[in-house]
């Protein structure tokens, strides 16, 4: 058995290059990561989407409207509904017809959110199924 002590085979110089292979093995690993990861993410399920299409609501006589102004005053096929408890019962008395009818929600831009919402929540809780929201169709930019 033998130990070598000191500096007999003048191995004390010091090393003044940097090690460059653990940054290069770190790398390609990461290459490598990258180049597995991006097909997986960039590929989806392939499925057809449905076209959008502009249709006229064909409004029948049995559709109720409910209008909302600025001020949040409710109307009901352009009569004015006094308060939310009678808004409620008409739409329980409609709930029963068979078939039910829809209801068209048309608001005014600038009314509050909560008049509308005040009508969604009696919507539901008269167990109307239903319901349609009534808006201006978008109108073409010219570019």
């Amino acid at each position: 058995m033998a130990i070598q002590l000191g500096n007999e085979g003048g191995e004390d110089d010091v090393n003044s290059t940097i090690n460059t292979t653990p940054l290069v093995d770190v790398m390609l690993v990461l290459l490598i990561i990258f180049l597995i990861t991006v097909p997986v993410v960039i590929k989806s399920v392939p499925i057809n989407l449905p076209q959008a299409s502009n249709i006229p609501t064909q409004t029948k006589p049995e559709n109720i409207v409910i209008a909302v102004d600025r001020e949040g005053n409710v109307y009901w096929n352009d009569g004015l509904v006094p308060s939310n408890d009678e808004l409620l019962q008409r739409l329980r008395a409609v709930a029963v017809i068979k078939p039910q009818p829809e209801v068209h929600i048309r608001a005014d831009r600038d009314a509050r959110f909560e008049s509308v919402g005040r009508i969604i929540v009696d919507l539901q809780r008269s167990s109307i199924l239903k319901v349609g929201f009534i808006t201006e169709p978008d109108m073409p930019t010219a570019q």
